[in-house]
């Protein structure tokens, strides 16, 4: 087939180069104030924006894979997901790193500048609060949530909430958890007397020091007794006990790619977490006490949204219930084949 006569790509217009470098525009220089370090100001929060619109740019593509209503092992799905969750995890680490570089603006340089921006604040970053979103934040689970739309014109209300509206990456990843087979189908396990989670307790209750001994009651709650199954969890009681298998059997070769996706959860969620205490530090170096330019508490709102927006705080909790290699029950053999290369 003959390819068709193209218009030759210029470099410069194809970054709309003009546009992109002329997008800087310090509120020192319409005011005639001399502030040098409002251009690095600038530079850095249009790069953070730009690094966002690419996170939902992944987010979207990963979340339409787990809308599917199934997801065969042998498709590329999960490959292509954790790939691209990975990423998400990589650029965070850049927007973390990019905070050393506002760093290297003094408190009297931010000074010199600061009062010009009122009311404006990284607060009022749509797309961050969409990430959130998309990702699984709920808005009762938001710090501060009187304050959380407050400084938003009604347009950017309404593209937060429709975000709030959409089937988060969190909610597909437990509909995806939730039908995986291992511990449901009857056909693996047979007709044995006691279940996999029986057996379990009972060599994960033998590890245990005798200060550790309420982990016995807690995991009774999510693995054995359905009745007295925590309410508000965002994961199922199916959900968390097949990604506590995962997590026990990572090394079967078709749970390898299961656990990297939800390790790689974890990264993303452990990311987030340095970005928001990297920037209590800045704030707290830079302004001190003072409150944020849109009139939120500064550093310590910040800290506040820091220890409570974890949005994959279910899949870390689990790892208190791991037990060493050596101790895990044995796996039915058909599992097993089932679960390997060979077929």
């Amino acid at each position: 087939m003959e390819m068709k006569q193209r218009k030759p790509v210029y470099y410069g217009e194809y970054l709309q180069l003009d546009k992109l470098l002329d997008a800087q525009q310090p509120e020192s220089d319409k005011e005639g104030i001399k502030a040098d370090d409002e251009m690095l100001f600038i530079i850095i929060h249009q790069s953070y924006e730009l690094w966002f619109k690419q996170i939902i740019h992944e987010l979207s593509i990963v979340r339409e894979v787990f809308k599917k209503p199934n997801i065969h092992d042998n498709t590329p799905d999960i490959y292509n997901s954790v790939h691209r969750l990975k990423r998400i995890g990589t650029i965070l680490e850049v927007a973390v790193q990019q905070m050393g570089i506002l760093e290297t603006m003094t408190p009297l340089d931010f000074l010199d500048f600061r009062d010009l921006l009122r009311p404006a604040s990284g607060f009022q970053s749509i797309q961050f609060k969409i990430i959130e979103a998309l990702l699984g934040l709920k808005y009762d689970q938001r710090h501060g949530k009187a304050y959380y739309l407050s400084q938003l014109n009604e347009a950017d209300i309404a593209r937060v909430k429709n975000a709030e509206q959409e089937q988060s990456l969190l909610v597909l990843i437990n509909q995806w958890l939730e039908r995986m087979p291992y511990i449901k189908d009857q056909s693996y396990w047979g007709n044995t007397e006691k279940s996999f989670w029986s057996i379990y307790r009972d060599a994960y209750a033998a590890s245990l020091s005798d200060l550790e001994q309420k982990n016995l009651s807690v995991f009774d709650s999510l693995f054995i007794n359905s009745s007295e199954y925590p309410e508000g969890r965002s994961f199922s009681a199916d959900a968390g006990k097949n990604a506590l298998f995962i997590m026990l059997y990572r090394d079967l070769p078709l749970l390898q790619l299961p656990y990297e996706l939800l390790s790689t959860l974890l990264e993303i969620d452990q990311m987030l977490s340095m970005w928001r205490h990297r920037h209590i530090h800045l704030v707290q170096r830079t302004i001190g006490k003072r409150v944020g330019t849109g009139g939120s508490s500064g550093a310590e709102y910040l800290r506040g949204a820091a220890d409570s927006h974890y949005v994959f705080k279910e899949l870390s909790e689990l790892t208190s219930f791991l037990l060493p290699r050596h101790s895990l029950p044995a796996l039915p053999e058909k599992m097993i084949s089932n679960m390997s290369f060979h077929r």
